[in-house]
């Protein structure tokens, strides 16, 4: 919820609907630039999420990152998984922001009844971080999941990262 200041004289207080900035000496003076390819599954990565649905399911989750500050470059995926390419704004942690739209983005889609098969997020999501001049290419490769798919799995998709990421593939952490 944004704190709004009151404007006008004092008999005559009017509520002004804008943000409420800091005086321009307590403002933050961080500067970030990371960006983050975040990618979640649905529970047991059952293809539940039907397409006819899933941009409103995309601009929901962008009004949550919105709502938080960061900033979205692009989110897609397909029937068993999203994808988001996207920027935090300096106080928030990543953690904290996955559970948010999970969490958000479940109840939204048992309240609007729009993917009847979905209980929920499966536990955990990867997140790797990348350059900003790989924004576009990360763009690209969000924007046609549907056609990457059809040559590769989820897992097989998801193993690729981690592996590119430098990590080491366990599938100890896949339900």
């Amino acid at each position: 919820m944004r704190e709004t200041r009151q404007s006008g004289s004092e008999g005559g207080a009017a509520q002004s609907n804008a943000p409420f900035l800091p005086p321009i000496h307590a403002r933050m003076s961080t500067y970030t630039q990371i960006l983050y390819h975040v990618v979640f599954a649905t529970k047991h990565r059952e293809p539940v999420l039907d397409k006819s649905h899933c941009d409103d399911l995309y601009r929901f989750i962008w009004g949550c990152l919105k709502e938080r500050q960061c900033h979205l470059y692009r989110v897609g995926g397909i029937a068993d998984h999203v994808h988001m390419l996207t920027s935090l704004h300096p106080t928030m942690a990543l953690s904290d922001l996955i559970k948010e739209i999970k969490t958000a983005s479940a109840a939204w889609i048992k309240g609007q009844g729009v993917f009847p098969y979905v209980t929920h997020w499966q536990d955990g999501y990867g997140a790797f971080t990348h350059d900003y001049e790989n924004r576009h290419g990360l763009i690209e490769y969000i924007r046609h999941q549907e056609e990457h798919h059809k040559k590769t799995t989820f897992l097989e998709e998801y193993q690729m990262l981690v592996e590119k990421a430098g990590l080491k593939w366990n599938t100890e952490y896949l339900p």
